[in-house]
């Protein structure tokens, strides 16, 4: 990319409202935007010229995205919206009316940003890029059928429908099963003494024995003596049989109607109907999960998996690498002499529909390709990519749309790309670029805001502190703003910033550190050999203890297969003596818990040594803390509890019999009934973007006016959830439990945001320092295993150095921290680092090397090496 001189784009700027809309501004190439008010945004004035590559640049919470996605693609999408005929306004999701007095010169805007939602196991490479829908149709066009079959229809090939599902697996492809086996785990019991462990315990399961004995079955015999047919009967029939039992534990006879509940019966009863989370984890022990035995795994019908195409079924195409589908389908391209399509013909695969198709496949796939992401197939679900394979996934669909004239507004493109796979992102952002389009990114990587032609730095700070433009100009021009957090980062000039260089204020902790001099040794090992699992086959791997660990590699490498889940489980699995998995919501931190596994491809490991160095095990991913906005950080870390044990402590509230429990926002009582103290209330205007304000009767707070004439040392319930958490730790500073959750806080650098901040307002970032900085209060007990999966994700350098610096107060106090990490100046950090390749997919789930950082920054088989190399030098130079 190119740095050009512009001249100053706000001289001499006529914003009369004479100008009218300023349509004779938007010749001069620049995007005006003037009085932005939105969140944090303090009435900003700024232009950034169009056709070109915008970086936006500034700490977590500085206003940045409010100014790139808030404001400018908001007004975007709203101005799109006033041409769309107000009926089918109806049926689009709408945003809301950004605060802003006047843009000029905007084009439409699409937006990709980082999706965060909850994954579905039925969306896939292939729903997401659209793929699947042209594979679907050459299927159904132009497939092999046997003799006498009758064409499908497209949506026969799709998992996802009705014509398409398997009818035992629903289109999952996975089959939960119950056998004698995982119904009955010891057969050498009896009924009585609990042989039939799946059946429920106390009242009912003693109920189910009475009438086994009523109708004549011995309960007191072993399991495995009983005849076959009658084991059959107890653990799998339909039946359900009613008879009457007189109970003999009472002393007065008191006969009741009983009916019968197989086994299996009561199993997949309580999977369908029982809204506890706890009976369900329970039966759920007792099946037996694999590929399904009748589509072998492929979610499809036997009439879908008869057609062919080049010799494959529509399963074996989606299971291949998309680098050899493309090779599969390209002869089909390149021919020349097409015949006439027609469903009378048993195969299609030498008609035009079939080289029609073909082509626009051939043409799809290279631009993912060309991306770097070969390496995935199309059936590969969606739920076990990275957040930067998604993001290209995403781009690649907009790439190949052939728009033209629109600002594409990107959110951190880069997010969770190793730096090999960062090119050809640079080369897919100039190419939108050069067929005419703007593109706006809000970025943290500095290499590629180094390649931009803009730059616009928010800040100085986050929250409160932030919300100005610092800065707008050629990225070369941020040298001389010494106010920029930014700027350390982007010169190069030797320093780098953080705390002591004008970084987001981290409640007097400094920035983590060089560490490189003094690499701390491993206290043990804990070692897993003959992993196989995806792409990971007959690996063997050490992790040191009781330092931090870094685990590297391109995309598709393995790392977060080696980490999330095999380590996780392996783990988990010793802890609790099962899978692990359960427990706390998937939302949340994880303690003692593992990542969710992959049903569809079973762990294997061999032999397992170290782990009885480990006490206790705790995942901390970038999951939401909560889905609704009831869900705040004053809830999740626990600090609120003590906030309103304070005000029911106090004289009137006494007085009045108020308990704790008036002070929670989330129960009848204290609330504001008017709004179920959600503090606003929303109003659907059908073709016009809801009305969403404070809610009229509390103004806002949450609360009953009543509730609200209690105050703690002169302030409300209320105006504590209003407080920022910086201005919380004073005002709490003598209450122990909240002070300790607010220093930690301010210690991962979120001193910004207000303890009734929803959690839907909440980046991924954002939420993982919670978690971070909820376990961080605990009381430190050492052999603890902390899993990371990309925690920089969606941080600014400088909000880097501070989370570094707790991981590294983790290890210190003798824990164990294992990161998967693209970012090489926190790789450089570590003591230990394992990289994995050379390459993703099946050319991948290898360990090419592993030792120090300068170890394996001077391994020549490994794609990070030179990356590490140069941060390794920079942590040097420092």
């Amino acid at each position: 990319m190119r740095t050009e001189e512009y001249a100053d784009p706000l001289a001499d700027l006529d914003w009369s409202t004479e100008a009218g809309t300023g349509a004779h501004h938007s010749a001069d190439g620049f995007v005006r935007v003037r009085g932005a008010r939105e969140n944090n945004l303090r009435n900003v004035d700024v232009a950034v010229p169009r056709d070109a590559i915008v970086a936006f640049t500034g700490v977590s919470g500085s206003g940045k995205s409010s100014l790139a996605f808030g404001t400018i693609y908001a007004e975007a999408q709203r101005r799109y919206f006033e041409s769309v005929a107000p009926y089918a306004r109806r049926l689009i999701q709408q945003g809301h009316n950004p605060k802003v007095e006047m843009i000029t010169g905007l084009p439409p805007a699409v937006a990709l940003q980082q999706r965060r939602g909850t994954p579905s196991s039925r969306s896939t490479v292939g729903t997401v890029t659209t793929l699947s829908n042209s594979l679907r149709m050459l299927f159904s066009r132009a497939g092999s059928y046997p003799a006498g079959a009758s064409p499908l229809d497209s949506d026969a090939f799709s998992p996802n429908t009705a014509a398409g599902a398997c009818p035992e697996c629903h289109g999952l492809g996975v089959a939960h099963t119950v056998t004698e086996a995982s119904l009955v785990p010891d057969p050498s019991l009896s009924i009585r003494e609990g042989a039939i462990a799946a059946w429920p315990t106390a009242w009912q399961g003693k109920n189910l024995r009475d009438i086994l004995t009523h109708l004549g079955h011995d309960v007191d015999i072993p399991w495995r003596e009983l005849p076959r047919k009658d084991r059959d009967w107890i653990l799998f029939t339909d039946e359900q049989p009613v008879v009457e039992i007189t109970p003999q534990r009472d002393r007065v006879a008191k006969p009741y109607k009983g009916k019968f509940w197989s086994a299996k019966s009561h199993v997949l009863h309580t999977l369908a109907d029982s809204k506890s989370n706890t009976m369900r984890e329970r039966v759920l022990r007792f099946m037996e999960t694999g590929p399904c035995q009748r589509c072998s795994g492929s979610g499809l019908t036997p009439e879908a998996l008869a057609v062919t195409f080049a010799g494959r079924t529509i399963a074996e195409l989606n299971a291949v690498p998309m680098a050899e589908l493309a090779d599969l389908i390209r002869p089909t391209t390149e021919l020349n002499e097409a015949s006439t399509a027609s469903r009378k013909l048993s195969s299609g695969e030498g008609n035009e529909v079939a080289v029609a198709i073909t082509r626009d496949l051939l043409r799809r796939i290279t631009v993912l390709l060309d991306l770097g992401l070969g390496y995935l197939a199309l059936g590969r679900s969606t739920p076990t990519l990275s957040p930067g394979e998604m993001q290209r996934l995403r781009i690649a669909t907009q790439l190949r749309s052939g728009l033209f004239g629109v600002v594409y507004v990107l959110d951190e493109p880069s997010a969770g790309l190793h730096p090999a796979d960062a090119e050809p992102l640079l080369a897919v952002l100039e190419q939108l670029k050069s067929s005419g389009n703007s593109v706006f990114v809000v970025e943290h990587n500095m290499d590629i805001v180094r390649r931009a032609d803009w730059l616009v730095d928010v800040g100085p700070r986050a929250g409160e502190g932030g919300g100005e433009v610092l800065y707008s100009g050629p990225v070369a021009g941020l040298a001389a703003v010494e106010a920029s957090v930014t700027r350390p980062f982007l010169v190069p000039d030797g320093s780098r910033g953080g705390a002591d260089d004008g970084g987001a204020d981290d409640g007097g902790i400094t920035g983590g550190g060089d560490r490189t001099g003094r690499r701390r040794e491993p206290g043990a090992w804990l070692e897993l050999k003959d992993i196989s699992r995806h792409n990971l086959r007959g690996l063997d791997a050490a992790f040191p203890l009781q330092v931090l660990t870094a685990v590297t590699g391109v995309s598709g490498s393995g790392k977060s297969t080696l980490v999330s889940h095999v380590l996780a489980e392996v783990v988990g699995s010793e802890l609790h003596g099962d899978s692990g998995s359960g427990g706390k919501d998937s939302g949340e931190t994880t303690e003692d818990q593992p990542v969710d596994g992959d049903p569809g491809t079973p762990l294997s490991v061999g032999t397992v040594t170290g782990l009885h160095h480990v006490d206790r095990l705790v995942t901390v991913d970038q999951k939401p803390i909560g889905r609704t906005p009831r869900s705040n950080l004053a809830t999740y870390t626990g600090l609120f509890d003590a906030v309103r044990k304070e005000f029911a402590a106090t004289d009137e509230a006494r007085a009045r019999g108020y308990g704790a429990g008036r002070f929670s926002f989330n129960v009848a009582g204290g609330r504001c009934e008017t709004c179920q103290g959600e503090g606003f209330v929303a109003v659907e205007l059908l073709f016009l973007p809801g009305s969403y304000g404070p809610c009229p009767e509390c103004d806002g707070s949450r609360y009953s006016p009543e509730t609200l004439e209690i105050t703690y040392r002169d302030k409300t319930v209320a105006d504590v959830l209003g407080m920022t958490v910086d201005a919380a730790a004073d005002f709490l500073q003598d209450v122990p439990a909240a002070a300790r959750s607010l220093q930690t806080l301010r210690e991962v650098g979120l001193g910004y945001l207000r303890l009734g901040q929803p959690a839907t307002e909440l980046s991924g970032g954002e939420a993982q320092r919670i978690k971070l900085a909820t376990e961080l209060q605990r009381a430190r007990r050492g052999h603890t295993l902390y899993l990371l999966d990309e925690p920089t994700t969606g941080l600014h350098p400088a909000d880097v150095r501070l989370l570094m610096a707790q991981l590294q107060r983790l290890v210190d106090a003798g824990n164990t921290v294992v990161v998967v990490e693209h970012e090489m100046d926190v790789v450089a950090e570590a003591d230990w680092v394992i990289d994995l390749g050379p390459a993703g997919g099946d050319a991948g789930g290898e360990i090419v090397a592993s030792g120090t950082p300068a170890a394996v920054a001077a391994s020549p088989d490994s794609r990070t090496a030179p990356y590490l190399a140069s941060a390794v030098d920079s942590a040097s130079a420092r």
